[in-house]
């Protein structure tokens, strides 16, 4: 029987999940398992979408669902719940079940990239789904953390008052991009953060993967930071997602 594996998400033609899947599938002689696409308009629409495809076993999540999705879930991992977003779905015998492996996947790429002869100060950029694992990450890892956010009430500054007093900036040298600003085809966006107050002694990861160095990582190597892309948070995702699946 035909295995349908898929990405929902308001903007999903950018993403590598598919070629990832399809590279894994034809690698490892899987014929009848694929990974398709599946931009919606509204989270309202994952009901058609599981109608129309009775094939579907699982699905990845990315923005502006990751939250969202969870009232659509007959059951969520304890870990998900923790969290409070999900980005991966296994469908079984009519059930959804939600797992978050972005927390996990962050934990582990971040860990290795690190420096792990001085401590650092994190920002978060971004309050939704993705920051809610990345800050899980960070409490495993006890990096102490302050989130970035448009609006003043959803974190413990807006991007205002960071650009206002550069000290904060200065004083977090771990700077982490949760949001979507940068990402294909939106490429000419980042996070309205002043990039002048970084310097050498700054890590900056971005979660984008695509392009592979956003604005906002151009502009802050040329500062001399050391940068990161979210690609290999991806492929740790992926298979994540894989095994959960397949468990």
């Amino acid at each position: 029987m035909e295995k349908i594996f898929g990405l929902i998400g308001s903007t999903v033609s950018h993403s590598f999940s598919k070629s990832y899947f399809d590279e894994k599938f034809f690698r490892e002689g899987l014929r009848d398992h694929h990974y398709e696409l599946f931009p919606l308009n509204s989270i309202k629409d994952l009901k058609k979408l599981l109608a129309d495809n009775k094939n579907l076993c699982g699905l990845n999540v990315t923005l502006p669902y990751k939250e969202k999705v969870m009232e659509y879930l007959s059951e969520v991992d304890p870990v998900a719940k923790a969290i409070g977003a999900v980005n991966v779905i296994k469908i079984s015998g009519g059930k959804l079940k939600g797992f978050n492996t972005d927390s996990d996947a962050f934990f582990e790429s971040i860990e290795k990239w690190l420096p792990k002869d001085r401590k650092v100060n994190a920002l978060v950029l971004g309050s939704g789904g993705s920051s809610k694992a990345v800050r899980e990450a960070l409490k495993k890892l006890g990096i102490e953390f302050k989130i970035v956010s448009r609006e003043k009430g959803n974190g413990d500054f807006t991007y205002e008052e960071v650009n206002a007093n550069g000290q904060i900036i200065k004083d977090s040298k771990l700077i982490i991009n949760t949001t979507p600003l940068g990402m294909h085809p939106n490429t000419d966006t980042m996070p309205p953060i002043d990039c002048d107050f970084l310097t050498k002694d700054h890590c900056v990861y971005d979660l984008i993967y695509n392009p592979a160095r956003t604005q906002f990582l151009q502009k802050a190597e040329m500062r001399g930071a050391t940068i990161k892309n979210g690609l290999e948070m991806l492929h740790i995702q992926a298979e994540k997602s894989w095994n959960i699946w397949n468990n």
